[in-house]
């Protein structure tokens, strides 16, 4: 029997715009997420949730994003 797992892409799965520079992601599947996480976006503007490989992008005063 074997198993194939999907290979992680560069692509990530959903890019999420955010106002502030702390965010909490659980997957937004409710029963079917995963535990809530926080991330910080530090000096990047962005952060990739290790779970579901959703992708936050801080945005800017302007409503474009950081660098």
């Amino acid at each position: 029997m074997s198993v194939s797992v999907p290979l992680k892409t560069n692509q990530p799965v959903e890019t999420i715009y955010v106002d502030g520079h702390r965010i909490a992601c659980d997957g937004g599947g409710g029963a079917l997420g995963h535990p809530k996480v926080w991330y910080e976006m530090g000096d990047e503007g962005q952060v990739e949730c290790l779970y579901c490989g959703r992708l936050y992008v801080q945005k800017t005063s302007e409503g474009g994003a950081t660098h």
